[in-house]
């Protein structure tokens, strides 16, 4: 088939590589024009742009789709491929390609709708979470959905893991999905109105811990939060209030009573609300993540100080 690619993240990358291993034509590559950073604050290209140059496609980053219809009709495509792009589509360019505009989208939809489905899905506590392939209209994740692969979230799934997991799962999925399209066997479903929810965009403001909820659900927030914009506790270490960010944890059982953020034990063990989780792996302002036990030593934190409250 011949396929338009939409995508910007690494996340995107192996969909496309998988497209272009199954033998479909990828006509053109779009994703996002290339932004300030690093060090030198130069211009990055995207990696699905620097994976699509690698691979000789040629690739167009515009700000903006809108008025980009015609151009994309041009190319002859049968079906255009979005995966995590970070543009809005308008109508006139999902009605271009001959068969549409198909979607990985990273979540059992209806559930997680929107920008954040893997953080979201960490942070609620959801036992299992998924790819979706879904024929793209013009409401938010609203499109009819072709095909579902599931998996479960593990309880030391963060959300950098479970990424990487579904950026492979999607990249079978959406290949087998093409075939699906390419045969006239491809089924699409409405999603229910049952069970729809939202995974708005991560805020910073919400990556403070905040001791006093369950165990689980603070677990579940540094895991969430990890890599970006990781979740964070302040602490006094040699007598200065740092920003501690918590990469990795782990709940475990509490015996007596603390106050929530508590230090318990010299193995960073920290009283919650209900329960204690027990912090694996942090990183200190301008430091690299080191594990628990080197910070603990480094810093000379043990039982009895505090974190503190959010």
């Amino acid at each position: 088939m011949r396929v338009v690619f939409m995508g910007t993240p690494p996340f995107a990358v192996p969909t496309l590589m998988e497209i272009v291993g199954q033998a479909h034509e990828v006509v053109a590559v779009y994703t996002q024009p290339p932004r300030p950073a690093g060090r030198g604050m130069g211009d990055k290209k995207s990696a699905v742009h620097e994976a699509a140059e690698a691979l000789g496609l040629p690739v167009f980053h515009p700000t903006s789709l809108k008025g980009r219809a015609d151009e994309i009709a041009a190319l002859e495509a049968d079906v255009a491929v979005v995966v995590a792009y970070g543009l809005l589509l308008p109508q006139d360019v999902l009605d271009a390609p001959e068969l549409g505009c198909f979607n990985l989208h990273a979540s059992l939809l209806p559930r997680w709708r929107g920008a954040a489905p893997i953080a979201r899905a960490i942070m609620a506590g959801d036992a299992e979470t998924g790819v979706a392939v879904m024929k793209m209209e013009a409401g938010l994740d609203t499109g009819p959905v072709a095909m579902v692969e599931r998996t479960p979230i593990t309880a030391d799934e963060t959300a950098g893991t479970l990424t990487d997991r579904l950026s492979r799962l999607g990249a079978d999925l959406m290949v087998r999905a093409l075939g699906g399209l390419e045969r006239g066997a491809l089924d699409l479903q409405a999603q229910p109105e049952a069970g729809v929810t939202y995974a708005k965009k991560i805020d910073k403001a919400e990556a403070r811990i905040d001791f006093t909820a369950s165990a689980e659900a603070v677990r579940n927030h540094i895991h969430g939060l990890n890599p970006m914009p990781g979740a964070y506790a302040e602490l006094s270490i040699g007598g200065k209030m740092e920003r501690l960010k918590v990469l990795q944890a782990v709940v475990v059982p509490r015996e007596g009573e603390a106050a929530p953020g508590t230090i318990l034990d010299e193995a960073l063990t920290v009283a919650c609300g209900t329960g204690a989780v027990r912090l694996l792996r942090v990183q200190r302002a301008g430091k690299g993540p080191v594990e628990a036990d080197a910070f603990v030593r480094g810093a000379r934190i043990g039982a009895g100080d505090r974190f503190e409250a959010a």
